[in-house]
Formats: C-alpha cells, structure tokens, sequence
C-alpha cells in the first residue's frame, strides 16, 4: 500500500498517478510492493528527524527509513517541500521534476542503491533520470 502524508500546506497533484507511477518504478526493478508512506514536510519537521535519528544537525532533501524484506519495498520516505523547491531553483530546473527525482532517490535507496562514492552517484543518477522518465510515459 502506497500512502501519501502531509505535514505542511503542499499537496500532489493527483496522487493516482503518483501511486501508477511508483508501481511502474517498482515493477522495473522486479519488487513487490509492502507498505511505502511519503511523507512531505518543511525543513523544520525535517531537521528534527535528522537530529533524533541520525543525530545530523543538518537540512536535507529527504530521509528514508527501510523496512523492506527481501523483493518486498517498504519504508517511509520523508521529503522537505521547501528543499525540493530549492535545489529545482539552484538547478534552474522545473520543480515537478526535482520532486519525482527525490521521490525516485528515496524508492532507489529501499532497493539497495547508494550514493556515497562517485560511481554510486552516477549510478543513482542514471536510475534517477532513467525513472523520472516513467513518469511521462503514458499511464494505463
């Protein structure tokens, strides 16, 4: 089950196409779904989380908690609205665009994909851009 939670004033705009979307992610990369929540928050909310923990006193874009079991993805994936909006304008880049990035960096992590090395990050990256894409492939 795919749940989407809100801690501040944004919301998706058609959540339907979001839950088809991850489907298509998930499918991709043969998962199962488990129980996935996003949780889309300020910096705020954030920081908090970071500090409790993982005892980092530091913004970021997103928090992933994993729980998944073997094929099966669950987590919960924390998002800050307001650093999304951000990196979109550092990046010069739509902010729809930036969103479904995090929220496919959040998905990658649950499958195993990191980026803490510089051929990880490329990796992630093109996974990123490569899911992204789904996104604008015409839902069935």
């Amino acid at each position: 089950m795919i749940e989407f939670f809100y801690e501040d004033a944004f919301r998706l705009e058609n959540e339907i196409r979001y839950i088809q979307w991850i489907g298509k992610v998930l499918e991709s990369e043969e998962y199962d779904l488990g129980d996935l929540n996003y949780i889309f928050c300020d910096d705020n909310y954030l920081l908090e989380i970071n500090k409790k923990y993982l005892d980092h006193d530091t913004l970021t874009d997103i928090i992933t908690f994993d729980y998944t079991d073997n094929r099966v993805l669950s987590g919960d994936i924390f998002i800050s609205i307001e650093r999304v909006r951000e990196n979109a304008d550092m990046l010069n880049i739509d902010f729809k665009i930036e969103l479904l990035r995090v929220m496919a960096h959040g998905l990658l992590h649950l499958m195993g994909f990191n980026d803490k090395n510089e051929s990880d990050i490329v990796l992630m990256r093109k996974k990123e851009e490569e899911k992204i894409n789904m996104f604008h492939v015409e839902q069935s």
